[in-house]
């Protein structure tokens, strides 16, 4: 796009939310809505928004921290006796697509619910939420 060094291409340096969010609308004029957490801690009180994206069909939220840098995909919210969850993709993973089944991504981590306790209390947090040309999304069920 242009928004960087010519040594940037190819390197190792990584991208934040912001400019996953960039590059997206760019490449694929998909916008995105960036909502910023100052802290963790704070994300409970995003339930609501991330309630009504997946509700209404949107596609999973992006999502970068300071403190707590790994990158995560969210695809779901789930409330219940037990607390807030949310519903955890690890975009690391690298493979043929399908090549493992949903057991598989369950059973070794790359897909998992998490309570909101698993984030970084003191970390901020910057959610890019996507639009999807899908229905809406089970939200409570299993990946």
């Amino acid at each position: 796009m242009g928004d960087k060094p010519s040594s940037f291409p190819g390197s190792r340096d990584w991208i934040g939310t912001v400019e996953a969010a960039l590059c997206i609308d760019h490449f694929y004029s998909v916008p995105g809505k960036l909502v910023h957490v100052p802290r963790g801690q704070d994300l409970e009180k995003e339930l609501e928004i991330l309630y009504s994206h997946f509700q209404e069909g949107g596609g999973p939220v992006m999502m970068g921290g300071d403190r707590d840098n790994s990158s995560k995909g969210l695809l779901g919210v789930c409330s219940s006796a037990g607390g807030h969850h949310l519903l955890v993709l690890d975009p690391h993973h690298y493979g043929q697509a399908g090549s493992l089944t949903k057991e598989e991504l369950q059973a070794r981590g790359w897909v998992r619910w998490r309570d909101l306790g698993f984030f970084e209390a003191g970390s901020f947090y910057n959610l890019c939420f996507t639009s999807s040309p899908q229905g809406p999304h089970d939200t409570c069920g299993e990946p």
